[in-house]
Parts: C-alpha cells; structure tokens; sequence
C-alpha cells in the first residue's frame, strides 16, 4: 500500500508540475506579460513546430502601425500632445487709437512707445489694414491672418468708457452684439468655457473658450485705461486641431501695457 502511495505521488508531481497558476498566484497586466515574452521567450515561442497566437501578430502590426505614424508625423500620433516648437514669434504693439485720429500706418510715432497692448504673432503671418469706417463701428484695433489658412486668425476690439469689467457670464454677449461672427460661433456652440486670472501685476483677465463643430475660438476680455480690450484667435474646427498648441500661445500671450515686458517690435 506504501508503495501504492508513494507512486500515485509521485505521478500527481509529474502531472501537475506545470500547471498555470491558479486564483491564489498574483495575476500579471496584459502589458507585464507583453514585456516577459519580449524579454523571453516562452517554451511555446522555443517551439517553430507550433504556432504562435494569433493576437501576438496582431497586436505587433498595430504597434508597428503607430510607431510609423509617429515617425511619418514627425511626433505624437495623438494630436495635441507635444507642441510645435519651430514656430517663431515676435510682440505686436497696439496702439488703440480712436477712429478720429486713424492716419494709417507709419509716420515717426514709434508703436512700441504709445503701445496699450501687446500679443505674439507668429512669424509669416500678414497684417490686415484696418479702415478708419471699421475701426469706428466695431472697434477692430488689429488683425493678423495665416496665409495658408486664411480663416485663421488673430484680431482686437477696444470700446471707451469702460472703466471695470462686467459680470462674466454677461461680457461675452455683450461682445457678439458688435460681431457677428462671433454671434454664429455661439449660436452653434457645443460648449463654452469660461474663467478668470489676475496677472502679476494686477491686472484681471475673462478668459473664454467656444468649440463649436464649425469653428473654435479663444477669447481674452480685460478693462484698462478707461477701455474694453478683446483679443479674439479663431480657427476652423479642421485647422484648430492641426495649430492648437500655436493658437493657445497667441492667445496666453495677449495682455495689457504695464502687465508684459516690450520685446522688438513686429
């Protein structure tokens, strides 16, 4: 019987040496054992008589699938990830001048002296003259476009008499009511985000985001010098997601003469 014993042992040792681990083994992630094959390979990847599991192939061709992606694009295949540092900038200088003393561009007034307001532009950019008749009924200040993509751009409005900022969820409206454009954006909105900042200097900020499946829009609002600033940066929703990390630059670094260092002027 002893011996009966000690062999049926010895055949349950045999049989049961290699059993895969059970509830009671700490489990591995998908991704832990993508790594242990990598790593070494198993006794069934030893084997060239037997096949290896389909999934292993497929998952290979579709890293192999990102990975050319990423070296095609030049960067990560997610959009939005990392941001395109080949684009350089240079400050613009608004002056805010009133539609009655509108003389065009020149003359021996330096910019960067009688400047209200500064933003970055990126280089390649065009300026769109602004006529003495729009600057009177809206209020556009400057407006700067990408040739490439016209419908990409950077513009700013002022108003006179506006010694504070309104209630938040009351200055965007009031903003459309002078720019149809923007009316459209908003009609169409699928959503609209809003905050406030307070820059070094004290300056206070109404910061708003629309995304809307035409266009998006990123929107600055701030009261200084007894006037209302805007500054708008607008992109179809296409062109948006190809820019956005050069957009939200244009957009961060508008501020108000007095909160920003001057830079050379553009």
């Amino acid at each position: 019987m002893a011996a009966l014993i000690s062999s049926l042992s010895s055949c349950a040792s045999m049989s049961f040496g290699r059993v895969l681990p059970t509830e009671s083994h700490p489990r591995r992630s998908s991704i832990d054992s993508l790594a242990i094959r990598a790593a070494a390979p198993s006794s069934v990847e030893q084997d060239s008589s037997i096949k290896k599991p389909n999934g292993t192939r497929v998952l290979s061709v579709h890293l192999a699938a990102v990975t050319a992606a990423a070296l095609l694009f030049g960067s990560s295949p997610y959009p939005g990830i990392a941001e395109d540092t080949s684009v350089n900038f240079k400050q613009y200088y608004g002056t805010a001048a009133s539609a009655s003393s509108y003389g065009g561009y020149g003359g021996n007034v330096s910019k960067r002296d009688t400047a209200e307001y500064v933003y970055d532009v990126p280089e390649g950019w065009k300026e769109r003259l602004i006529s003495k008749v729009e600057k009177g009924t809206n209020g556009t200040d400057s407006e700067f476009f990408n040739p490439r993509r016209k419908s990409e751009k950077v513009y700013v409005t002022f108003l006179a008499g506006f010694r504070k900022l309104a209630a938040r969820d009351s200055v965007l409206g009031n903003l459309a009511l002078s720019d149809v454009s923007l009316q459209d954006i908003i009609a169409s909105a699928d959503s609209i985000e809003s905050s406030e900042r307070t820059s070094p200097s004290g300056q206070v900020y109404y910061d708003f985001e629309i995304d809307s499946p035409a266009s998006h829009a990123l929107i600055s609002v701030t009261c200084a010098k007894n006037k209302l600033y805007a500054h708008f940066v607008n992109a179809p929703s296409n062109d948006w997601s190809k820019d956005a990390p050069v957009l939200r630059h244009i957009h961060q670094s508008f501020a108000t003469v007095g909160s920003s260092p001057l830079e050379t002027v553009l």
